[in-house]
């Protein structure tokens, strides 16, 4: 089992703090990556690497939030694609 490492830092008075190098090599961060932070019910806060491949397209998350919506409110209006349409693809 690996090693588990207590790391400190101390914020700013803007709240900013410099990620550890332990902590950097450990989720493998280059400058301008994003880090996504997990709060949990306790007060425990998990930091990773945030996934690139996820973006931040939020007119696509509206999107689907709206699809998701309307699927849930409307299941009846759900209909299977037809063979025909799907071959096109």
């Amino acid at each position: 089992m690996a090693a588990i490492h207590d790391i400190e830092s101390t914020p700013t008075d803007r709240y900013q703090t410099t990620v550890p190098e332990t902590v950097r090599r450990a989720l493998r961060l280059g400058k301008r990556d994003k880090i996504h932070y997990s709060v949990r019910p306790h007060g425990e806060v998990v930091m990773t690497r945030a996934d690139a491949s996820a973006g931040n397209d939020t007119v696509l998350g509206q999107f689907l939030a709206f699809l998701a919506r309307d699927l849930t409110s409307r299941p009846e209006r759900l209909l299977a694609v037809a063979k025909a349409s799907a071959r096109r693809c």
